[in-house]
């Protein structure tokens, strides 16, 4: 039987495995610019972290790692003849995968507070995985590459944030609207349609408005028990026109009577304002459907659309004031953004936006003769590696033949020919692979025309 890999799971071969590295590479270069600092935790958490942090359909696609040990002698009789997966989850699954990068931060936080030094700005770029059914854009096993901010309530971290997904995109050559809204303003949407109590289901509907529109988002609100006087408050807000200063001068009239509301505008004003400040190559927007169904946010809100590609968010983040307080430690505010690498990594690839990886390829290959011309070959590979020359050698004295071949399919520029001609007279032969042209040269020219 063939072996294969769980659905939602990739494999990447060498070449594809150059293109993600470009986009780490990236990523991390643009965090270092603004003053991030790395930080990793475990692929798992205890489930006491991670349960309650999503919302109810996130807890459900975590991944539970199974007790070691004979587990089930610990379960009371009566549960496993209830055969109830969820009361039976607690006595045999104590650990679980990471859904994300974000509620492990806070976690860390807590944990070494004594550690770090306030505002504490940290990127990550690890894998993460969700139960979730794979589709397309979207996997069960994918990278997240977060940078937050933790420590500060000041909206210069939310403006720095949109600089820094602006700086990234256009280093990837991807254009990009970014999305802007405020859970706050959600908040006040729902006190002046008659739900306060109903945020959850709003935003969780809301955030599918895209995905299913306006009729479906209308039909599930009702199925939630929203009332029918409510969602017809609702629908015009949601459809709203016109400028982001406009938009805003509508909803003071509209949230008057919500403080929350009210503080979210406030909030958004001051973050458009120092947008407009800046030199930015891709699109910006205030949009009010935007919800992020994730419970943990509570200010401003993100999510970046690839304007060529319909694939989903490219990335998306928000302020999460509360989030290190269930971890028993209040009052810490903080905001942060994580970009998808694996939907970027598509996007890329379907738009052709890689670069050539040419110069991480292996430039040279010498042929091997046998053990004599080894000992000669040897310090010149050396010397070539030492000048940052990707270099191979073949491991083996195999047919010449073989040897070619090998380079040929590598697509590897260059071979070096040292045989017992080339030995007598201290010279090797370099022939271009794609001219066919052989030139004799000393080691010194050999290291020269390989540096150009």
């Amino acid at each position: 039987m063939t072996p294969s890999i769980p659905k939602g799971t990739r494999d990447f071969l060498p070449s594809e495995m150059f293109r993600r590295n470009f986009i780490f590479d990236v990523i991390r270069q643009v965090f270092h610019l603004y003053g991030f600092q790395p930080i990793e935790t475990p692929a798992m958490e205890n489930l006491s972290t991670l349960l309650g942090k999503y919302g109810e359909e996130g807890d459900k696609l975590l991944f539970r790692i199974l007790n070691s040990g004979d587990f089930l002698s610990e379960i009371p009789d009566s549960l496993l003849q209830e055969k109830s997966s969820n009361a039976v989850a607690p006595f045999v699954a104590e650990k679980g995968l990471r859904y994300d990068l974000t509620v492990p931060f806070a976690r860390f936080v807590v944990q070494h507070r004594n550690d770090i030094l306030f505002p504490f700005r940290r990127y990550q770029i690890q894998p993460v995985w969700r139960a979730d059914r794979p589709q397309k854009g979207r996997y069960r096993e994918f990278y997240q590459c977060d940078c937050d901010v933790i420590g500060s309530d000041s909206l210069l971290n939310e403006a720095e944030l949109v600089q820094i997904i602006d700086d990234i995109f256009s280093r990837f050559r991807i254009r990009t609207v970014t999305k802007i809204n405020n859970r706050k303003v959600l908040a006040g949407i729902a006190d002046v349609i008659g739900h306060p109590d109903r945020i959850t289901d709003l935003t969780v509907a809301i955030d599918k408005m895209e995905k299913i529109g306006l009729e479906r988002v209308k039909e599930e609100l009702s199925e939630k028990g929203i009332s029918g006087d409510s969602i017809e408050k609702l629908e015009p807000i949601l459809m709203l026109k016109g400028t982001t200063h406009e938009k805003i001068d509508i909803l003071k009239g509209v949230l008057s009577s919500s403080a929350a509301g009210l503080k979210g505008l406030e909030e958004l004003e001051k973050l458009f304002g120092y947008i407009s400040g800046f030199t930015l190559t891709n699109g910006v927007e205030l949009d009010l459907t935007l919800a992020r169904g994730l419970n943990y946010y509570t200010g401003a809100i993100f999510e970046v659309k690839s304007i060529d590609e319909a694939i989903g968010s490219v990335c998306g983040g928000g302020r999460y004031d509360d989030l290190t307080g269930v971890f028993g430690m209040p009052g810490i505010s903080g905001v942060g953004i994580s970009f998808g690498a694996e939907r970027i990594y598509d996007v890329m690839t379907r738009l052709n936006l890689f670069p050539g990886e040419s110069r991480l390829l292996t430039k040279v290959l010498f042929i091997n003769f046998g053990s004599r011309e080894e000992e000669y070959i040897l310090p010149v590979i050396g010397a070539l590696r030492r000048k940052g020359i990707h270099s191979e050698v073949y491991p083996e004295p195999d047919k010449m033949k073989k040897q070619m071949n090998y380079a040929n399919r590598k697509e590897i520029p260059y071979v070096v020919l040292a045989g017992e001609e080339e030995l007598r007279q201290q010279k090797f032969t370099l022939k271009d692979m794609r001219t066919g042209e052989q030139t004799p040269v000393t080691a010194g020219e050999l290291i020269k025309i390989l540096s150009e």
